[in-house]
């Protein structure tokens, strides 16, 4: 398998060769959309609260005589049935979202979205990547001129000035290997990987 090598203004210098277990993959589209579904559920915190009908402020006095109102019978109004009243199954702050994933399936998925990103032509390498001051208007400029609008950047080490100058740019990512995730390499129209963290990719997820 081959990839784009891109120089500062996004053409296409050269290819790099790149195995095939990590780039060559056929897509495994069940497989993709577990990895990338455990990964946003593992991310839930279980924060939200609902009261059931013994916590909502309610008295416990009957709304209306038993009988002969022609309206169906009542305790109180801190029924589920009646509007402001408890939650039959409320959700609770302790609701565990996460969901298991074995690291075999996730390296596979993975190695299936890179190898998909490969096959379309959203991945590419350039040789490094890196601005000499904390500007986000540099490195706005920079990837303008490479024609790219949404970018992942997977750089082998994310120094001060890359991260201060991309905190602010909406979408624009800057991320090391170890923290390259499913969801981001979906969403972002093109991936750009350093030299120095293809190697890292490909030891992760080979």
């Amino acid at each position: 398998m081959q990839l784009e090598l891109l120089n500062d203004q996004g053409q296409v210098a050269s290819t790099m060769d790149v195995p095939d277990a990590v780039f060559g993959r056929a897509y495994n589209e069940d497989l993709v959309h577990q990895v990338v579904v455990a990964f946003q559920a593992n991310a839930r915190q279980g924060t939200r609260a609902q009261k059931d009908r013994e916590q909502v402020h309610h008295s416990t006095k009957k709304p209306f005589k038993q009988k002969g109102t022609g309206r169906a019978r009542a305790g109180m109004t801190s029924s589920p049935l009646w509007r402001g009243g408890g939650r039959i199954f409320p959700n609770m702050p302790d609701e565990n979202f996460t969901q298991k994933i074995n690291k075999k399936m996730y390296r596979a998925g993975m190695a299936a979205i890179l190898s998909q990103l490969a096959r379309e032509g959203r991945l590419a390498v350039v040789d490094s990547l890196t601005v000499e001051s904390p500007k986000t208007k540099a490195l706005a400029a920079k990837f303008k001129a490479m024609n790219l609008a949404s970018v992942l950047v997977i750089a082998d080490e994310v120094d001060e000035n890359l991260y201060l100058a991309s905190r602010n740019l909406v979408n624009v990512l800057v991320v090391e290997p170890r923290y390259a995730d499913p969801v981001s390499l979906v969403h972002y129209r093109k991936v750009l990987v350093t030299k120095a963290a293809m190697g890292k990719l490909q030891e992760m997820f080979a």
